[in-house]
């Protein structure tokens, strides 16, 4: 197995950091990597803010559903989806410029992700743990304050990052799904599809029904009809009318 298949295989999410910081050298190659993602157009349709004030850190620990973590983390950026810069030098040099809509909002979110995920295998590579935060894009008017966003800005992911803790290292990742579980051949197999409750049986070792019954009330409590998951969809309307504003 090759060195970066195998680095994508071991890599889990790390939430606990050892107090060392990450070098400047190291952190460029990172910050290189996710520069070097694919991007529509080559136009590299968003921004990253590196965190580097902790001030601002301990907000985000609030502002991102409570994880005290983050204002531990040596490296946090924030990956935003961007058309402020294009939609900007278009109007400069276009007479008849439209604003940006739906569709833009979704290439560059595409953008921003793959970016993001470039910078996590790049770390990955150093022996650098990393965490995507989703809640980033919960709270969207603090958000924006918080990093001075103009319109067509607006957050996508955040991910911290760290040297992880012995702990971390020797947890043991999450079981993930099987390749012909998720993989369809041509078209959508929803048959398939339907048996995601014994997928999800079998990816969690239970094998008594009313034991993953059980489990999967509470699983639907914490992610789906949670206080963070409604509070995400209520931000994600802000997000699309901050971003497709005229």
């Amino acid at each position: 197995m090759n060195e970066i298949i195998k680095s994508i295989n071991a890599r889990k999410s790390v939430r606990e950091y050892l107090p060392k910081d990450i070098p400047a050298e190291i952190k460029q190659q990172i910050l290189n990597a996710a520069l070097q993602a694919p991007t529509a157009g080559n136009m590299t349709l968003y921004t990253i803010i590196d965190v580097t004030d902790q001030a601002v850190k301990d907000k985000l620990v609030y502002t991102c559903d409570n994880q005290p973590f983050i204002a531990k983390a040596p490296l946090v950026l924030v990956f935003c989806a961007d058309y402020y810069r294009w939609h900007k030098v278009f109007c400069d040099y276009v007479d008849e410029v439209r604003s940006p809509e739906e569709g833009d909002l979704l290439l560059a979110n595409q953008d921003a992700l793959i970016a993001a995920q470039n910078a996590v295998v790049a770390a990955e590579s150093f022996g650098i743990g990393s965490c995507y935060i989703g809640d980033i894009i919960e709270r969207f008017e603090q958000h924006k304050e918080i990093f001075n966003l103009p319109p067509h800005v607006v957050p996508c992911c955040m991910v911290c990052f760290g040297y992880p803790t012995e702990g971390q290292i020797t947890r043991q990742k999450p079981p993930r799904f099987d390749i012909n579980e998720v993989v369809y051949e041509n078209t959508y197999n929803k048959e398939q599809a339907d048996k995601m409750g014994k997928m999800l049986a079998k990816r969690q070792g239970i094998e008594d029904e009313t034991r993953f019954a059980d489990w999967m009330e509470k699983f639907c409590a914490r992610k789906w009809n949670s206080d963070f998951s409604r509070e995400m969809s209520r931000s994600a309307r802000a997000i699309i009318k901050y971003f497709c504003e005229k």
